[in-house]
């Protein structure tokens, strides 16, 4: 094995839930991703995959599009008969967009899963997600700020951040920016190495600055880049602070709160398809000025 500076993350997917383009959505970003002549390239919905020795990985979010992500990507495909180098699928929140992906991961293959315990209880609440053979599928409760291992030689915590329940929970109007175990981020800690991946993220805290502060890399919800960006496009009703997400521009916005922080590589993902940075032009310029890279399918960082 590879020593654990060498750690490697991949974004399987930089898209929010629907991606891009999104199958019923003929806004600008969506109709310019269907035409190949565009600057701007189809992304799947948001995954990330970690290694320390390009062999074994553990997989962030279980994206719908994950067989596309696999196929996407060598490293995660089978390397002989009935195999994967996939050992583990950790949960950041039971969003639909982050579950629905382990249900194509049911073809009898051994691998492990992570999530607190109210993201298992949606799991096992739910039939359907019987077809992952217990025997060979081990779910695995982690509480807050507990520490475990999703490869060998590979330490992350789980920690709560600003959020809400899952849109098939919510049952009317839900609390906003309760912190618990529906939405968590991801601390990853290899050697000297500490690495974020928080998808989803109401507000920024003075506790989780604290947290992610002189990082040497964060992937955050980069979701909407104005607040009422879906509302102005006429593609939905709320704001991304109803639905859990903080925005990238504006006041309380994660741009200027996070370049504060010191933090060596700043990626955005999880980016709903409407946001302008999806485009070249000067939403993406902005946050390319200021430090921030905007996350694609693909996309390959070293530490």
């Amino acid at each position: 094995m590879k020593e654990a500076s060498d750690l490697r993350l991949i974004v399987l997917g930089a898209a929010a839930g629907g991606g891009l383009p999104q199958w019923n959505c003929g806004c600008l970003n969506c109709t310019m991703a269907r035409d190949p002549a565009s600057a701007v390239r189809p992304q799947t919905q948001s995954s990330l995959a970690v290694s320390l020795d390009g062999e074994a990985w553990a997989v962030f979010n279980a994206s719908p599009d994950i067989r596309q992500q696999i196929q996407n990507n060598r490293p995660l495909q089978p390397r002989h008969l009935r195999h994967t180098p996939i050992k583990s699928v950790v949960l950041t929140n039971g969003d639909i967009d982050h579950l629905a992906g382990l249900l194509v991961l049911r073809e009898k293959q051994a691998f492990a899963v992570f999530a607190t315990g109210a993201v298992s209880r949606i799991i096992a609440d739910n039939p359907v997600f019987g077809v992952l053979d217990p025997d060979l599928v081990s779910r695995k409760n982690i509480a807050i700020e507990e520490p475990f291992s999703p490869l060998p030689g590979l330490e992350a915590r789980l920690f709560a951040v600003p959020g809400k329940v899952p849109l098939f929970l919510e049952g009317g109007e839900p609390d906003l920016n309760i912190e618990g175990e529906n939405t968590v981020g991801i601390e990853l800690r290899a050697g000297t190495r500490r690495v974020y991946y928080i998808p989803g993220c109401g507000m920024l805290t003075d506790v989780l600055a604290a947290r992610l502060r002189d990082a040497d890399a964060l992937f955050f919800d980069g979701t909407l880049f104005n607040d009422d960006e879906m509302i102005a496009a006429g593609t939905g009703r709320k704001t991304g602070r109803r639905m859990g997400h903080m925005p990238i521009a504006g006041d309380g916005g994660s741009l200027d709160a996070l370049a504060a922080l010191n933090i060596h590589r700043k990626v955005y993902v999880h980016i709903n398809n409407t946001n302008p940075i999806w485009r070249p032009g000067s939403e993406r310029v902005y946050v390319e000025s200021r430090g921030f890279d905007v996350g694609f399918d693909g996309m390959e960082v070293h530490l």
